[in-house]
């Protein structure tokens, strides 16, 4: 009976692992099914939530309990984005949609370079000026990507 359990135990952890392996890898299977535009939006929500965060997280007062309960998460949450917007720039834009041939590679690539450095600052800090910087950075780098497009 306990050898029968750990058989199905198993099998059930290795059918929910290479269902996680199998979802995740969807977006790398060339099936043509891409919304760029949209992805440049949950850019912009995942820059528009660290912004948020990181002026919640000025506005807290960390010696108050509730406050720094609050304080963890909005930290917690800020640096989720941040890894969010990252993963976007990595996996869906530098591997999937710049090809390597692509006109303009040098200045999309450069781009997504600083897009990705601006997001780490966003990760590490609360200063406002790197939210800035990400957010004209996304609207560069959408302009040169859509400039191909038309």
């Amino acid at each position: 009976m306990v050898k029968r359990c750990v058989s199905v135990l198993l099998a059930t952890i290795c059918a929910v692992f290479f269902l996680a392996t199998w979802a995740n890898a969807h977006c790398e299977i060339p099936c043509g099914i891409y919304d760029d535009s949209m992805r440049i939006e949950l850019l912009r929500e995942h820059a528009t939530t660290m912004e948020k965060a990181m002026k919640k997280i000025k506005e807290l007062d960390p010696r108050d309990a509730q406050e720094n309960n609050q304080l963890v998460r909005w930290i917690t949450n800020k640096e989720e984005h941040a890894e969010k917007f990252q993963k976007i720039v990595n996996q869906y834009f530098l591997t999937q949609r710049i090809h390597l041939d692509a006109s303009k590679y040098t200045k999309k690539i450069t781009l997504l370079h600083h897009m990705l450095v601006y997001a780490m600052r966003c990760k590490q800090t609360v200063d406002l000026d790197h939210i800035k910087k990400l957010n004209s950075l996304i609207d560069a780098f959408e302009e040169v990507y859509f400039s191909d497009k038309e």
